[in-house]
């Protein structure tokens, strides 16, 4: 028997004993070492601010919406046993998996990644998250020397902060946590403002305003700031799910004088401008390329025992800005 984190309701959190089974030709049995907490979106489903009837849209998954709910999609581990017909891991391989946090499982191969050699679990629990700003990064197109206002540094955030000083733009981070405006510029950001501050802004950009947002946040009110805070025919690019929250936004003005371009990211998809030569293969063989060039592991703010489950999601709910990245260790 294995054990498993459940929602059983909203803000509670139960182990649950999981069966697991010998793995079946083209699946692969893993014994986790690390799994993350996603900050967005894993904790909407704990908070239960998720529409009920919205289906699941992982194999690994279980439950539903309207709980009780199986959730979670980073978790890092060893290959123990691999099907006959698998030739993309082996028995002892570092993988990461779309996966709930549970200390060992059973998926089918498609669902795990194999992680290059020399790259630790600290490294590989960013593999879901990092794809993701990949994605956010290919949606923005930032040219060399534009100015790109990031709002909100949690993972992702502070992710894509890196990515686009990699790309050549300067990056203004917009966080209302010290601790993450201090690790955006550690990231390299070139400045790192409250929201309060953000008519900063304007003043750093001769007036302009920022070439491109990014609204990573989570919170409907950085939208507006981050609408605000574009440039002239610039583009926000909206990166948050904000699962039943209703967000109200001042279409006037600026908006709609200015040409503001909104357009949302999501990691399902790829830009279709950019086919035929990216794809989600692509897209992760270079988000895997960069778990080790990256920093990573310093993102990490808590590791927490897996029995310990219920502590680390009442530390995500209510004291996040106390956080970066909690990650479940297991034994």
């Amino acid at each position: 028997m294995a054990a498993a984190v459940w929602f059983p309701r909203a803000r509670a959190v139960e182990l649950r004993d999981e069966p697991v089974r010998d793995p079946g030709p083209h699946e692969v049995r893993v014994r986790a070492v690390l799994s993350g907490l996603s900050h967005g979106t894993e904790r909407l489903v704990y908070r239960g601010e998720v529409d009920p009837t919205l289906p699941l849209d992982l194999p690994s998954l279980a439950g539903g919406y309207g709980f009780p709910v199986k959730y979670g999609y980073a978790s890092a581990g060893r290959v123990v046993v691999a099907g006959s017909d698998v030739a993309s891991a082996r028995e002892g391989d570092l993988v990461f998996a779309l996966h709930p946090h549970q200390d060992e499982y059973v998926v089918d191969a498609a669902l795990v990644h194999r992680i290059p050699d020399g790259v630790t679990a600290d490294r590989a629990i960013f593999l879901a998250n990092l794809d993701t700003a990949v994605n956010i990064v290919l949606d923005a197109k930032p040219r060399l020397g534009e100015t790109v206002a990031v709002f909100g540094q949690g993972v992702v955030g502070l992710l894509v902060t890196q990515l686009l000083v990699r790309s050549g733009a300067r990056v203004i981070a917009v966080e209302p946590a010290p601790l993450r405006r201090s690790a955006a510029t550690r990231s390299g950001a070139q400045t790192a403002i409250a929201p309060e501050e953000v008519a900063l802004v304007s003043a750093m950009t001769e007036g302009r305003g920022a070439d491109i947002t990014i609204e990573a946040s989570g919170n409907g009110t950085a939208l507006q700031s981050a609408i605000n805070a574009v440039a002239t025919e610039g583009t926000v690019v909206v990166s948050s799910w904000y699962g039943e929250k209703a967000v109200s936004l001042d279409l006037g003005g600026h908006f709609h004088r200015g040409r503001v371009r909104v357009i949302s990211s999501q990691v399902g998809r790829i830009d279709p401008a950019l086919a035929p030569r990216w794809d989600r293969a692509r897209r992760l063989a270079v988000a895997t390329g960069l778990l080790r060039e990256l920093d990573l592991p310093s993102l990490i703010s808590h590791r927490i025992p897996f029995a310990r489950a219920a502590e680390a999601y009442a530390l995500l709910d209510e004291r996040s800005d106390e956080t970066i990245q909690v990650v479940l260790e297991y034994s």
